[in-house]
């Protein structure tokens, strides 16, 4: 027989889990009367829970937000789901870096062992810079579980991965602007034989998860889409981790995400003097530079995966342009303006 404790978590989270509850219903789920049932929601209530009694011949209780925060329940999967939030927001730079380390420490001491090991499991970077991804790129917390754990234990990890369109494939593989095209539905190929990889990091960045591994197979370092990742079990033996390129891994994903192939930031830049306000440009220059050279005129350094993508960024500020260099800058407006002219034409 439930103790009376157990009791009234169970009941507390049937409250948690839907709007309304029939008091029958209640009794017959927790397997106590209707008096017991009243008794446990008053005892609720004094705990600090807004708990509405509904009206009507079904008449029974309703979990409505309160004043305060009263003690929460939560099961296993969400737990995980918050203390990954925490982390998360620790790197988010938004001035909360802090509080959610104190409440990632909070949550922790207070786990069950079990999830306790499952969390310190789940190691990751955040990396910024990525735009914005679908919901139909999630992730299952089994599969990152897995991706972690063998990070953690060094240990070779062999999975199937899905492949989507050749630029994205191209990107999962580090060459060129990581996912610049997200898989449209039913775009992707069938899975390719199995991998066989170095796990070193797991890496979120704007709503997807990446692993960054070094690819026995191919014998060059890779980031792969996790939610495209099947593991498969067992994994291999223990590895002696190699030196991932620069040693750090938030700035060599960030370089790979713009189009380097082992860091530095973007593969092509130029810097051109546009006749516009420095004030005017500097909140559209991403990661450019700009300079102050007069009230109408100033000098803008940037960089792109490609030169004549850079130099159809130049035009965005709809401006004259003085090309400073270098010379394949100069080489790609050319080569932009006669590709307008074709458009045009047509």
């Amino acid at each position: 027989m439930p103790t009376p404790t157990s009791r009234l978590l169970s009941l507390l989270s049937l409250l948690q889990t839907r709007r309304d509850w029939p008091g029958a219903v209640l009794a017959e789920r927790l397997a106590i009367s209707h008096r017991t049932v009243r008794r446990d929601v008053d005892r609720l209530r004094e705990m600090g829970y807004s708990i509405h009694a509904t009206m009507g011949p079904d008449g029974g209780y309703r979990l409505d937000a309160g004043s305060e925060l009263p003690p929460l329940l939560f099961d296993d999967d969400q737990v995980i789901a918050l203390a990954v939030a925490l982390q998360a927001a620790t790197s988010t730079g938004v001035g909360i870096e802090e509080a959610a380390l104190r409440a990632l420490t909070t949550v922790r001491q207070v786990m069950p062992s079990r999830l306790r090991h499952r969390l310190d499991a789940l190691e990751f970077t955040t990396v910024t810079g990525r735009p914005g991804d679908s919901a139909s790129d999630a992730v299952t917390p089994a599969v990152l579980m897995s991706l972690s754990t063998a990070v953690r234990a060094r240990e070779v990890l062999r999975f199937d991965y899905e492949s989507g369109p050749p630029a994205a494939d191209a990107a999962a593989a580090g060459r060129g602007a990581a996912d610049a095209v997200p898989a449209a539905p039913g775009a992707r190929d069938a899975a390719e034989s199995p991998r066989r990889v170095e796990p070193h990091h797991l890496v979120t960045s704007r709503a997807r998860w990446y692993l960054v591994a070094w690819d026995l197979d191919r014998d060059d370092w890779r980031i792969f889409r996790a939610d495209r990742i099947t593991p498969r079990i067992p994994t291999g033996p223990r590895f002696v981790p190699r030196e991932l390129p620069g040693g750090d891994v938030a700035p060599y994903v960030a370089a790979r995400f713009a189009g380097s192939e082992h860091g530095g930031g973007w593969p092509c830049r130029g810097t051109v003097i546009l006749s516009r306000s420095a004030s005017d440009v500097h909140p559209f220059a991403g990661d450019g530079v700009v300079e102050y050279l007069g009230p109408d005129r100033c000098f803008l350094e940037a960089g792109s995966w490609s030169w004549v993508a850079l130099a159809a960024s130049f035009n965005r500020f709809d401006t004259d342009i003085e090309v400073v260099g270098p010379p394949q800058l100069r080489e790609a407006f050319v080569q932009l303006a006669a590709r307008n002219a074709a458009t045009a034409a047509r």
